[in-house]
């Protein structure tokens, strides 16, 4: 992988540039939806593509439990398996052992935690991470980490940053020792991690930039902290990360969050935002989110957005997808879901452009003073009488 700095803007510290990789190139800032297991929920890869994706994110974790990496291999790694031909990007697991609490025990030699399907026991080392994905295929590998929660205290939020930085040390020694799939070149990202304490994302960055990785990622935000606190981490992160190499904010998926974080110099970006607030009916407009189970959308004959592009504005209306919703059909998943990575792709595709006419400020000012982050309406009952 190859990462290549084309455009900076004037006023802030956004960017654009290149991912070259063994299955494309992919224009950055990018952001990646969330493929959990081998698929990006309701859409298939030719709607992927029509809609402008170009890389996806895979879930070591779930896809270590099943079907397997041993299967995916066989199968011809992650492209094979789910007839996907751009790039991947695999996380490390770290975060979704952090998530299951209540089933891992965490120690220096790695993680071993018990599965969340049938209850059996699983270690996570480092290296068995490094292998893994291996065998995934993927182009872009993340190293173990240790996620902490919020709020968390300072001796906590320092004894996992350490330790990350150590299994950091291994992952990084054990990558140029193992063999990359099929011939293939895969690249490694380091993680920073810290909470919101400001010394100890200093000393994470510093110690895991001096391994010199093939890319860089701000983990362990956007999990209960206030935003401001989660742009000051941002902020602070990408002041000390390399510039001639790629930096990715992990799970922050928030449209007015991710336009503040290109702003701050962040490339990558991934989150299941788009396609869970679609499934669930919920639905991103230039204006502002829409829920469409609202009441108020009962006879809404517009689209959902008048300036979007998507096979769902250009043929459907608020009404009959609010119908689709409430009698629960499958169609209604799909058709937001769609919109919604159309959005995101669309809302990278004008940060670039601005960021690459040197004017990213005035256009995020712009995007701001038209975008609400809530609904001005309350939410309504449905026809059953539950809250949606």
């Amino acid at each position: 992988m190859h990462f290549t700095l084309k455009n900076k803007d004037t006023l802030s510290r956004a960017r654009s540039g290149f991912l070259t990789t063994p299955h494309g190139d992919v224009r950055t800032p990018v952001f990646m939806p969330v493929g959990t297991q081998a698929t990006v929920k309701t859409l298939t890869p030719r709607e992927l593509i029509s809609a402008g994706v170009k890389m996806i994110l895979g879930n070591t974790y779930h896809l270590y439990l099943r079907p397997g990496p041993e299967l995916i291999r066989e199968a011809g790694g992650l492209h094979g398996f789910m007839s996907w031909q751009n790039p991947v990007l695999t996380d490390s697991g770290g975060y979704q052992v952090f998530s299951l609490s209540d089933l891992r025990k965490i120690d220096d030699d790695g993680v071993r935690f018990q599965s969340h399907i049938d209850g059996s026991y699983h270690t996570f080392t480092p290296e068995h991470v490094i292998d893994v994905q291996r065998s995934l295929g993927s182009d872009i590998m993340m190293v173990l980490d240790e996620c902490v929660g919020y709020p968390c205290g300072y001796e906590e939020a320092m004894k996992a940053a350490q330790r990350t930085t150590r299994w950091a040390g291994r992952s990084i020694r054990y990558f140029y020792q193992s063999e990359p799939f099929a011939g293939s070149p895969q690249a490694l990202f380091g993680i920073v991690q810290g909470s919101t304490y400001e010394d100890i994302r200093r000393q994470s960055a510093e110690s895991i930039t001096a391994m010199r990785f093939d890319g860089y990622a701000v983990g362990g935000l956007a999990v209960g902290e206030p935003k401001s606190a989660m742009m000051e981490m941002t902020d602070l992160c990408t002041c000390m990360l390399p510039e001639d190499q790629p930096r990715y904010l992990m799970g922050v998926g928030k449209p007015e969050d991710i336009v503040s974080a290109v702003g701050l110099g962040i490339d990558m970006f991934d989150c299941v935002i788009p396609t869970r607030n679609g499934r669930n009916g919920t639905v991103f407009t230039w204006s502002g989110k829409l829920v469409l189970k609202n009441n108020k959308y009962q006879r809404d004959f517009r689209p959902i957005d008048e300036n979007c592009r998507c096979y769902t504005c250009r043929t459907f209306t608020r009404a009959y997808l609010r119908h689709l919703f409430m009698t629960r059909e499958i169609l209604g998943l799909r058709l937001a879901t769609l919109h919604n990575i159309q959005f995101y792709i669309e809302l990278m595709e004008r940060a670039r452009n601005a960021i690459e006419a040197g004017g990213y400020s005035k256009w995020q000012k712009s995007f701001f003073e038209k975008y609400r982050t809530h609904e001005t309406e309350p939410v309504t009952e449905n026809e059953g009488g539950n809250r949606v």
